[in-house]
C-alpha cells in the first residue's frame, strides 16, 4: 500500500511531519489548504481511520501506525482553542 507523508503547520507556526498508510488521505486534505482546527481534526480523523480500514481489508489487521499518528495529532491539537488560526496542510507526498 502506498504511504503518504503529509506536513502540517499548527496555529503557532510549529510544523509537523505526519504519516498515512494510504493515499486515501488525499481525499480529506489538500496541499496548501488551511482548515479551521475542528474541521482539520474531523478530516484527518476520517482520513486516518479510512486508511487504517484499508490496511485491515488488505492484510487482516488495522494499522496501528495510523492510529498512533491520529492520537499524536489529537494530543497536539489540545494546545489550541477553536478560536486559533487554522491548521495548514503544507504538502502531501
Amino acid at each position: 500500500m502506498p504511504e503518504v507523508i503529509f506536513h502540517i503547520r499548527w496555529p503557532d507556526g510549529v510544523e509537523e511531519r505526519c504519516y498515512s498508510p494510504s493515499t486515501i488521505i488525499h481525499q480529506h486534505l489538500s496541499a496548501g489548504q488551511s482548515y479551521p482546527l475542528d474541521d482539520f481534526l474531523a478530516r484527518v480523523r476520517a482520513g486516518l481511520i479510512e486508511a487504517s480500514d484499508r490496511v485491515a481489508a488488505k492484510y487482516g489487521f488495522a494499522c496501528s501506525s495510523a492510529m498512533d499518528q491520529l492520537a499524536r495529532i489529537e494530543a497536539n491539537a489540545r494546545r489550541y482553542s477553536a478560536d486559533d488560526a487554522p491548521v495548514i496542510c503544507l504538502s502531501l507526498q
